[in-house]
């Protein structure tokens, strides 16, 4: 007994004496993550890895740095405090940023390796920089861009003869022999777009480019679009000081799209050649892919109602097209759209096309590797030229996330995917010839999340591992997935940032529930910090919910899910149907009705939250941020009686205020789905929303959740005379991103919910 009690009290004070997160440590510097690289990328020689990290002192001011393989050294290279001016950015780049989701950094933010692997390209204050490291010192960085001329997307060519970019909406290239700058296009400004991916290719699509070099330098394929016939939206952004009245061309919903061509271009310059996209206008330029060959031209077309994808490859030299739509074998072989296109197949979808990256052109097969979910799951195949399915790479009841390399030579395949466990991301390889579609070799060691890099010959790959309870590390790896060296090993031991947190550190628990269709829903949650038996905790519940990102994940970093936990919450999260990495049967339940399966499946979560001895059923609060806020509106709506208290922050509440590429995947056009827009937007059931239970956050600049979702929404509540809280951010964009407007919002949302869940309200630390 007396042990018991010793034992007990050293818990105790354990727990005690253990230093607990504050929410402007969680936002502080340095990074509690430790000093972790990001966008690592191996040199083509495979000499050395350059990859981005923050500084100590502020870890979104990011520098460039430089891993030697062999000495298993690394070293900055290139200060971005020495060089930059820290001047403001332009409206183009701040609105670049804003979509890659990097609108908190600062100083080197992107990079790219030469071909010979001896230099590095990267821009710093919008000017153009070029990088020897093994030059001396004073000849180690060379301005390519005179001061004041913004420059975004930079590139070195594949054989290293130039470096391109777009600036004030033109395309220019410039010779590296004689540092001769060309413009390559001249008709950019206002509404006419050179070289650059519009709004919803960047927002949407996932594609931040407009513009591909030929393998041989010898062109550019590059996009030019037009926005005039997009509609104005005429808004404002209040800031602290002033309101700026802006014009914003958004496409929203059933409405105009950009207008778009492709062109090639010498990078000596003259005048573009345009490829034929085809009789309808109005269509969405997916990707573009150059051949090996340098001769051939590739895009994928995709229809505006995003359930038809065209494969097309125009000979560049013939200056005819072929279309080969590759899909799930409904169309006809051998019909004609044109007399210069042959559609051998159709990859169509009742629903919609996911589009992505995984599309690799082979050299020694007249074939071409595609990823399709024609049978419910995304799986890679080998497609003739002749439209023919000649064999499936991956086989199984699961998703493969990404194509990361294709090592012909030695004919495997490289690719990440969640075949064992949906929670996590591992790496595995089949070989090119299919006889392993269903037993993919596992090659990334540990449980938990694996972000893989390739070099480009596939010999080696770097591997950022991490799980709930160890911080990312960063390794370089052999093909076959053994240990080359450590590039930082991250350890969580004295004199890590979350060193003096880790007693603190609860661990999260996974499981599963049942939605009503009988699917899996998998959730995590963490108890209390010190739980005791017998009593009852306020629920902390969050989510995202939405399409395209998972929110339940075995990773590390969920640091305000850890904050709630140690001040006296449980905490749940749940991955409803529609979320991705689940397979087409799990994902397309949310077709043409936004917020029906997604509230029943997060109803389901609490009903089970609600069968917990420890859990106050009555004090359970939800939280989520843009589709997640979209997601507490629905829930205080539709069942507002389980909740005791909401935050939502961002939030969409009429999707007809949306983008097209992302609302019309789901919703079809208002057109066509009037009924289905009116039951997806909150004001629907605006009824159902109770008075003092509901904390709204917006920015005020934001210009992806236009404001006005937000403004909509407050004049309907005064309207109806439900009262509500209001938090709204001069200036801001969509993320809040500065930490100073972090700190704020969340210690906002935290102590919202002390109030509301709490019988005494908590002091915030």
């Amino acid at each position: 007994m007396r042990r018991l009690l010793l034992t007990a009290l050293f818990l105790w004070s354990s727990l005690v004496s253990a230093e607990r997160l504050t929410i402007d440590r969680i936002f502080g510097d340095p990074d509690l993550a430790g000093p972790s690289p990001r966008a690592l990328k191996i040199a083509p020689d495979g000499r050395h890895v350059a990859f981005l990290r923050g500084r100590a002192d502020d870890q979104n001011q990011l520098d460039l740095w430089l891993y030697d393989v062999a000495g298993g050294k690394a070293q900055r290279i290139v200060d971005s405090t020495s060089i930059g001016e820290r001047r403001e950015l332009s409206d183009a780049e701040k609105a670049r940023r804003e979509r890659e989701r990097i609108a908190q950094l600062k100083g080197i933010v992107a990079y790219r390796w030469s071909p010979d692997g001896k230099r590095l390209l990267f821009t710093l204050d919008e000017r153009l920089w070029l990088c020897d490291p093994a030059a001396p010192r004073e000849k180690q960085l060379r301005a390519l861009t005179p001061k004041g001329l913004d420059v975004i997307d930079a590139k070195v060519s594949p054989r290293g003869g130039f470096v391109s970019f777009v600036s004030a909406q033109n395309l220019y290239a410039i010779d590296l022999a004689d540092d001769r700058t060309t413009q390559l296009t001249r008709d950019g400004g206002g509404a006419i777009h050179n070289g650059e991916a519009e709004f919803v290719a960047q927002e949407e699509m996932d594609r931040s480019t407009g513009y591909w070099w030929a393998p041989d330098d010898s062109a550019i394929a590059f996009e030019r679009y037009d926005e005039s016939n997009v509609d104005e939206v005429e808004r404002s952004e209040v800031y602290a000081d002033h309101t700026a009245t802006l014009r914003q061309r958004y496409p929203a919903a059933g409405r105009a799209n950009v207008t778009v061509k492709l062109g090639i271009v010498a990078p000596a310059g003259g005048e573009p050649r345009w490829i034929d996209l085809g009789d309808n206008a109005d269509i969405y330029l997916a990707r573009v892919n150059w051949l090996p060959d340098a001769k051939r031209l590739a895009f994928q077309r995709e229809s505006r109602d995003q359930r038809r994808l065209d494969l097309v490859v125009a000979d560049v030299k013939a200056k005819t097209s072929l279309t080969i739509d590759v899909c799930a074998g409904l169309c006809p072989p051998n019909s004609t759209d044109s007399a210069n296109e042959k559609v051998v197949l159709a990859e169509t979808s009742a629903t919609w096309i996911n589009l992505n990256d995984d599309l690799r052109f082979l050299r020694n097969e007249d074939a071409f590797v595609w990823a399709s979910e024609r049978d419910g799951y995304k799986h890679l195949y080998v497609i003739g030229f002749d439209g023919a399915v000649k064999r499936a790479l991956t086989k199984g009841d699961y998703d493969i996330d990404k194509l990361l390399a294709l090592d012909e030579k030695n004919g495997l395949v490289y690719f990440a995917a969640n075949r064992d466990d949906a929670l996590q991301s591992q790496i595995y390889v089949v070989h090119l010839d299919g006889r392993d579609a269903e037993k993919p070799q596992r090659i990334s060691a540990g449980e938990g999340w694996h972000d893989a890099v390739f070099g480009d010959d596939a010999r080696v790959w770097i591997d950022t591992f991490s799980n709930p309870t160890a911080p990312p590390q960063v390794s370089l790896r052999k093909a076959d997935g053994s240990l080359v060296a450590w590039i930082e090993r991250n350890e969580l031991k004295p004199g890590h940032p979350f060193w003096p947190y880790r007693d603190s550190l609860v661990a999260p628990e996974f499981g599963v529930l049942k939605s009503e269709d009988g699917q899996d829903l998998h959730y995590r949650f963490y108890k209390p910090l010190g739980f005791e038996e017998g009593k009852k905790y306020p629920v902390f519940m969050t989510y995202y919910g939405g399409p395209g990102s998972q929110y339940v994940k075995k990773n590390w970093g969920n640091y305000f899910e850890q904050f709630m936990a140690e001040h006296g919450y449980v905490v749940f999260a749940l991955d409803n149907r529609g979320s991705p990495r689940r397979g087409r049967t799990f994902s397309d339940a949310i077709f043409k009705q936004l917020g029906k399966p997604e509230i029943a499946d997060q109803l389901a979560g609490v009903a089970w939250l609600k069968s917990q001895r420890y859990v106050d059923a009555s004090r359970i609060g939800i939280f989520g941020w843009s589709y997640g806020g979209f997601q507490t509106l629905m829930l205080l709506a539709k069942a507002g009686h389980e909740f005791a208290a909401g935050v939502a922050v961002a939030p969409v509440t009429d999707w007809t205020l949306y983008d097209t590429h992302y609302t019309e995947r789901y919703l079809d056009t208002p057109q066509h789905n009037a009924g289905g827009y009116d039951k997806s937007g909150v004001l629907h059931w605006l009824d159902g929303i109770e008075s003092d239970k509901l904390l709204l956050v917006h920015g005020m600049a934001d210009d992806n959740v236009l404001f006005a979702n937000s403004t909509k929404l407050m004049a309907a509540l005064q309207n109806k005379g439900t009262r509500f809280r209001l938090m709204t951010y001069p200036g801001a964009k969509h993320g809040l991103s500065t930490p100073a407007l972090k700190k704020h919002v969340y210690h906002l949302i935290a102590d919202y919910f002390d109030e509301k869940l709490k019988p005494t309200p908590a002091a915030q630390p």
